[in-house]
Parts: C-alpha cells; structure tokens; sequence
C-alpha cells in the first residue's frame, strides 16, 4: 500500500533554556524523548528546526539601553542623528530606540508612510488617495501627517507609532522632531549623520545617502558589533533581529549558528545513525490580509543550516503534466507516467515549463517560515520543529 501522508511538522517541547545552558545536547535529548513518548521513528533527511530565541538566550546575547547607547555615542560624530526607516515595532525596535536616544542628544525620526517595511501600516492606501499624497514622491512633517490623517492607532496593537516612538525618545532626554518620507535623502534637509534601520533594503539605503553627500551613515548592523562593557553582540547584524528581552535589554540575533547547528546534527547521528537536516530559524515570510504584516523582521530567515538545506527546491507542477503532457491518461496509467516523470526528472529544472507555479525560494527560506508558523511566537513551548517527509515527492 503505498503512503498516503507527506510532510508532517512537529512542535516538540524542550525545558525553558537558560544562559550557559548546553543548547545542543538539551535539543537532542528533547528530540529524544519526544520520539521516545509519540512513538516517532526519524528518517534520514528529517529536518528539525530550532527557533532563533533559544540560540540566543543560551549564549546570553543580551545588551541594554546604556550599553546600546555607549555603542552609538562612541560611533557617531555628532549628537544630532537622524534614524530613518525603522520598523513600527514595541518588541523588535522600541528597546533599541531607547539606546539609541540615550545616546544622542537630538534625534530626527523619519519614518516610511502608509508603511513601515515589513508592512505594519500607518495609513491606508485608499486614505492617501483620498488626500492626493503620493508616498513616493511626497515628504511630509509630522504637523502635516497629523492635519491631513489625525491620529492613527494600528490595528491590531492598538498603538499610535509615531506618538509612541516620539514618547520613547524623550524619555531619554533627547529632543525629537518626525518626519515621514521614502526617499533616503530626504534627511539630509535635517542632519548629514544617520543610522539608517531598514533591514533588508540597508544596503541600498546606505549607497544612496553616501552618494548624496551624507557625511557618516550607519547601519543598524553596525551597532553592537562587538561587546560593549560586557554586552552580547553579533559581528555580522549587530542590532538587526534583536528582540525586547525586558524594559532595559534586549536579546541580539544570536551567534555561530553554523558550529550549533552541526553539533546537533552530529548529537543525532551518533544516538540514532540518522543523518537529519539541522537549522536555526528566525522570522519566517507571510502575509497577514488584515493587519497586512508579512514577518521578515530578521535579516535572514536562517542564520545557520546544514549543507543539505542549500538550494531550492527541484519540482515538477503535478497540475501542469496532467493538464498538458498527461491530458489524454487517466487512473493508473496517468499516476504511473507521473511517477516516471518525476523519478527521471532532471537535476536542475529552472526555466523549464513543467516548474511554472512552484515555489521558486530558497529551501531554508521554506523551511523555515514552516518551522516559525509551526512554533508561533508565544506560549506553545515548542522551540524545536521536527519535520518529517519534506523531501518525500510522489513518486517515493
């Protein structure tokens, strides 16, 4: 008989992990025990995922408003920056917000408008057309945001951003002015040194503003890229995928994700001589329809895997073989020219018309936005993903 079940994703519950914690042996003997209780037997190419959180909690990769702080004033040549571009965010910007105000002494906040970048919205589309502003050619002051859309709370948080943000700021004893604008340059009207805190569109973002004569422009990826009194850091994001730990800290995206990630993979292989598929994951990418968010918050949605996970994925569209190649079988003999099919695929598709409307991303990018809808982001329990039949096709 042959199977009748494909890919199947687990939440497995592990302790609650504390800093020094041995992360990789606590994985795989969760691993262990939950196979052991469900009665689960592992396969080889089985993928089990552990969440980002946990990763870094066990490296105590914490920093804090002050140590945050330190790292801006020691970075930056003038006390006056203008922070453009951030996420509209308590958990993932509002701790860093604070750190970074603590160390200047002016700060000129512009913010995109109707929304931020992973798609938290200020304001509606049809609100703008309503108004005749064009969000990609208009700037606005926050006089003129306010005269034109009043004050606006989000949708689900309940939460005016730019009162918030503006609040945060001086708390810290940091005079604010907010502007909202797209265009990167749009800032240097108010300051030539800026920390720019977009994620994945930093790059660009910089290119520009050094191109129009900005005078020092930082990324958030440049602030704490190395410890600062004892801190956590990450040489390669620095703040970026940082999370609000408590009200004074936050947790930074953690570190050597690749040496985790194999150790665990061997943990697996040595207890059971299956070879599993290992990840780290973060923010995984999906689109809410009413609040509109697509996650993405972290600058990748792995920052650590085993080699099997590179590439993207292989496939066929069964829909376009029986439509097309197959239109004239039916039954046995159609499932049986798509089983050969598919076991005499050829390596590599791309471009090919029999892949039109599969996924083309990257497999970690898959994975792991499986592995973050999986374990969700509150009390579930369940930091490790196992996932089980992924790489299984129809022919298997």
């Amino acid at each position: 008989m042959s199977r009748c079940v494909g890919t199947v994703s687990r939440g497995i519950r592990t302790g609650i992990v504390r800093e020094g914690d041995d992360l990789a042996s606590m994985v795989v003997n969760s691993l262990m025990e939950a196979c052991e209780s469900d009665h689960i037997e592992l396969h080889d190419r089985d993928v089990l995922g552990v969440t980002e959180a946990v990763v870094a909690r066990a490296q105590g990769n914490y920093a804090s408003v002050s140590q945050i702080a330190g790292d801006v004033k020691s970075k930056f040549e003038d006390s006056h920056i203008g922070v453009i571009f951030p996420i509209l965010s308590r958990n993932r910007f509002s701790i860093c917000l604070k750190g970074i105000a603590k160390g200047a002494k002016k700060i000129t906040l512009m913010l995109t408008y109707p929304s931020d970048e992973v798609g938290n919205h200020l304001i509606s589309l049809d609100e703008l057309d309503a108004k005749d502003v064009n969000p990609f050619s208009d700037s606005l002051t926050e006089e003129e945001f306010r005269d034109l859309f009043g004050y606006k709370t989000h949708v689900f948080t309940g939460v005016d951003y730019i009162e918030y943000y503006k609040e945060l700021i001086l708390g810290e004893n940091c005079e604010v002015e907010v502007i909202l604008s797209n265009q990167p340059s749009k800032i240097l009207d108010y300051t030539p040194y800026v920390l720019n805190c977009d994620i994945h569109t930093r790059a660009r973002t910089k290119r520009i503003l050094l191109n129009k004569g900005a005078k020092q422009v930082l990324s958030l990826s440049d602030i704490m890229t190395s410890s600062i009194e004892g801190s956590g850091f990450n040489t390669e994001y620095g703040l970026l995928g940082s999370n609000k730990s408590t009200e004074d800290t936050v947790k930074l995206f953690p570190r050597n994700c690749g040496e985790f990630v194999i150790e665990v993979q061997r943990q697996i292989k040595e207890r059971t001589g299956k070879h599993l598929e290992v990840l780290v994951y973060g923010d995984g990418a999906f689109k809410d329809p009413v609040g509109k968010i697509w996650e993405l918050a972290d600058p990748v949605v792995s920052p650590g895997y085993t080699a099997g996970l590179e590439g993207t994925p292989n496939e066929l569209k069964l829909k376009y073989l029986a439509d097309n190649d197959f239109a004239s079988l039916k039954g046995e003999e159609l499932k049986a020219a798509i089983v050969d099919s598919i076991s005499h695929k050829d390596k590599d598709l791309k471009g090919t018309m029999a892949t039109q409307g599969t996924t083309p991303r990257r497999l970690t990018d898959l994975i792991g936005s499986l592995c973050d809808l999986t374990s969700g982001s509150g009390d579930k329990g369940t930091p490790i993903i196992l996932i089980q039949g992924y790489f299984d096709n129809y022919a298997d």
